[in-house]
């Protein structure tokens, strides 16, 4: 695990990397997650890996024969390859050797054909990006999905979500950030499903908020009823006003006030005796700027109140305006210092 990875190829081929992604093991999966957060190099490398995974999943139209045909005997060179270490001349097996796949090479092969078919092909279409929703520093988006469901996206987030959405099959959205969902019901009820980095959010129709940034992921339901799937098979139903944080491999529900929680989508915080640290780190995701508390006590410091999240400038004004604190702002750095 955490070698030196070069290739998509090198990551599909690594058990740890897969169980990551199907979050089939909750150690693995906080691993990789503290692993990307450290290596910003990679994320790159990671996405095609991801993407990659994600087009061996969907459902593709049936292909002509000797498109087919030609995939497979790609495939059997591959994996002739692989084990004889020896690179074939023929593109087509006359008599295809027999082989035993074992869990590796049947990922390293399907990402080898997957590309490889590509290429042949042309197919830009496989390598084409799903549909998304992104956001940058400073920006709130609401935009309306193919079924008819609507999203606001916070600052600094992302939304991908499956193309060609049909009614009876499941809608599936890959939540980087933090978002609000107001799911439209399909007639056939199709479920709305959102992928986190720790559990999978199932609905058919409800209004909740989803944060999913690095180590923290939470959960606040409005309307209607979901249900949490843990990796490890667990499920937790919530109903509405639950708010529910994974913590230490582990879903925890907390007491929390709607009104703070989703005040964002108004372009606003609500603080309640909150410890500033806390609306340093908002700042921080928000803006994407560096913020510096000056001394041990300022950190434990706390505000109430209602400041706008709209503005860095406008909110850190409302900020001094409190006379407890000092604001220095040097380029993207900025520091809070007590008065």
């Amino acid at each position: 695990m955490f070698k030196h990875y070069s290739e998509v190829a090198d990551l599909l081929s690594d058990d740890s990397f897969l169980a990551w992604h199907f979050k089939t093991d909750p150690l693995q999966v906080q691993q990789w997650d503290q692993w990307i957060a450290g290596h910003p190099e990679s994320r790159e490398l990671v996405k095609l890996a991801v993407s990659a995974l994600d087009l061996l999943r969907m459902q593709e139209k049936e292909l002509p024969d000797g498109q087919i045909t030609l995939a497979e005997s790609l495939l059997l060179q591959k994996v002739h390859e692989l084990e004889d270490g020896e690179v074939e001349s023929a593109l087509v097996f006359s008599k295809p050797p027999v082989v035993r796949f074992s869990k590796r090479m049947r990922w390293m092969a399907a990402a080898s054909v997957l590309f490889l078919v590509v290429a042949a092909y042309g197919s830009y279409r496989w390598l084409s990006p799903n549909p998304e929703v992104k956001t940058t520093y400073g920006e709130v988006k609401g935009q309306q999905l193919p079924d008819g469901t609507e999203v606001m996206v916070n600052a600094d987030s992302r939304i991908v979500y499956s193309a060609d959405w049909k009614d009876g099959k499941d809608r599936e959205v890959w939540v980087n950030g933090e978002a609000y969902f107001h799911v439209r019901k399909t007639p056939m009820k199709s479920r709305f499903i959102v992928h986190t980095n720790h559990f999978d959010i199932i609905v058919t129709g409800t209004q909740f908020n989803v944060v999913n940034r690095g180590d923290r992921t939470n959960v606040m339901l409005k309307e209607g009823s979901i249900i949490l799937h843990m990796g490890n098979g667990k499920d937790l139903k919530m109903v509405p006003g639950d708010f529910v944080e994974y913590n230490t491999a582990q879903l925890e529900k907390k007491s929390v006030k709607s009104d703070s929680v989703l005040a964002w989508r108004d372009h606003l915080l609500v603080f309640d005796n909150t410890p500033l640290r806390e609306l340093v780190r908002i700042i921080k995701e928000h803006y994407g700027v560096n913020v510096i508390l000056a001394g041990d006590s300022t950190s434990y410091k706390t505000i109430t109140g209602m400041m706008p999240n709209d503005n860095l400038d406008v909110l850190l004004q409302t900020l001094e305006a409190t006379t407890d604190f000092e604001i220095v702002r040097d380029g993207d750095t900025i520091t809070i210092k007590n008065h």
